[in-house]
């Protein structure tokens, strides 16, 4: 994998051997080796974190499977023609963001007839979108803030964001990883955050901040059962609010799982991420991410269909929280998806 150091893959394997020897959880070691292409890079703003990703699965498993990594910004050809031939027998898009979390890539994997782990392409696409997994969630009960779209191509989007209430964050509408987000305070800020909103997207989301606890909540399908794993509390350390840096640095953040919050707060989390995930048709995993102002009803702000496996990310904290080794909470999801495949 020449665009991921050996460096850094060494740097991984040895992390997952030490986290290993910390946990004496079960091991899934009945798991048939398989076959696996891991997709991971792509051409998203995400591409780096994707590669992170990637690079942690691949040394995860690659000690039980057999990996073959492609690179969809430039392997993509000479991935579909392996999948033609049956090279290999699942697949996991470790891409996040354009061409690889809204459906698209998924759209792909169908037309070809390979399992694929994470949700299909309808479930994909709309979550990937804020707005619609709003008025979705807003359905479901979920409290959700004040929010706004607007697009690039209107003459009157400036003057729609300079007439919204401050302080807000504005953010595209379908991206990731914090990028092109900012939080808007003042009127002179307004332009400079709009301008690098529409970097990433066409239509942006203008939404009423809230102040609060930063908590997110993951799902995962054990055994055929959607199942909330411990929830997170993030606390920013070289940032204001939980932005790119203070979710990719090194000690950029710290993280609390479980989170040391009312019990009632933690079931209810618990039960709107699980409600959500089922209306929205979801697979295998995905994360949550909320605000909780420190009384009353947690606001959800998103959904993440394909939640980052970096050395910092949130998924595998809170699965091993909950008594996995990252290794066999990767195959768990392995597991669930080849289940649901076989089940079609």
């Amino acid at each position: 994998m020449p665009t991921v150091p050996l460096l850094f893959l060494k740097f991984c394997a040895v992390m997952l051997a030490r986290i290993s020897s910390k946990d004496k959880f079960f091991s899934n070691k009945s798991m048939k080796s398989l076959r696996i292409a891991l997709l991971a890079g792509g051409v998203s703003a995400e591409r780096e974190v994707s590669l992170k990703t990637g690079a942690m699965i691949r040394a995860a498993l690659s000690g039980r499977h057999k990996i073959y990594f492609y690179d969809p910004k430039k392997d993509l050809i000479k991935f579909i023609r392996a999948a033609q031939t049956k090279k290999f027998q699942i697949v996991i898009p470790a891409l996040h963001g354009f061409f690889g979390e809204d459906g698209r890539l998924q759209g792909l994997l169908d037309y070809l007839q390979i399992p694929y782990l994470f949700s299909g392409v309808l479930a994909s696409a709309v979550a990937m979108d804020k707005q619609q997994t709003k008025i979705l969630a807003r359905r479901c009960g979920l409290r959700t803030a004040a929010s706004l779209v607007i697009n690039r191509h209107t003459s009157q989007a400036r003057a729609q964001a300079r007439r919204f209430p401050r302080p807000f964050v504005c953010k595209p509408l379908t991206a990731g990883s914090s990028k092109g987000v900012a939080v808007v305070r003042k009127p002179s800020e307004i332009s400079a955050a709009l301008d690098r909103a529409w970097e990433q997207d066409e239509r942006i989301m203008l939404e009423k901040y809230i102040p609060g606890r930063e908590l997110t909540a993951t799902v995962m399908t054990i055994d055929g059962q959607d199942s909330a794993l411990p929830i997170v509390e993030i606390i920013p350390k070289i940032s204001k609010w939980f932005d790119y840096e203070a979710k990719y640095q090194a000690a950029g953040s710290e993280e609390i799982c479980p989170a040391k919050i009312p019990a009632s707060v933690a079931a209810k989390i618990k039960k709107q991420t699980i409600k959500l995930f089922s209306v929205l048709g979801l697979c295998d995993l995905a994360r949550a991410d909320f605000i909780w102002p420190g009384q009353g009803t947690p606001y959800f702000l998103e959904i993440n269909t394909i939640p980052g496996m970096t050395a910092t990310s949130l998924a595998p904290q809170a699965a091993r929280a909950a008594g996995y080794v990252f290794v066999d909470f990767l195959e768990c999801l392995i597991e669930n998806c080849l289940k649901r495949f076989a089940a079609r």
